[in-house]
């Protein structure tokens, strides 16, 4: 199941709206690189473990 992060869950001074999703390492990549380089966190285990335990499932819609 692919998992979803999306920044608007932690209030920023950026007020950023971006929502990332794919598989789990995939995000906790990407989140982790956009919290550095966006908002100024300092990449490090603990904002990995962070980042990772606030994912989400990806709802997927399916048409019938």
């Amino acid at each position: 199941m692919r998992k979803v992060a999306d920044c608007r869950e932690f209030p920023s001074e950026a007020n950023c709206s971006l929502v990332i999703s794919g598989t789990e390492d995939e995000v906790v990549r990407a989140a982790t690189e956009h919290a550095v380089s966006v908002h100024g966190e300092t990449d490090s285990p603990e904002l990995r473990e962070q980042i990772r335990g606030s994912l989400k499932d990806e709802l997927v819609l399916q048409h019938t």
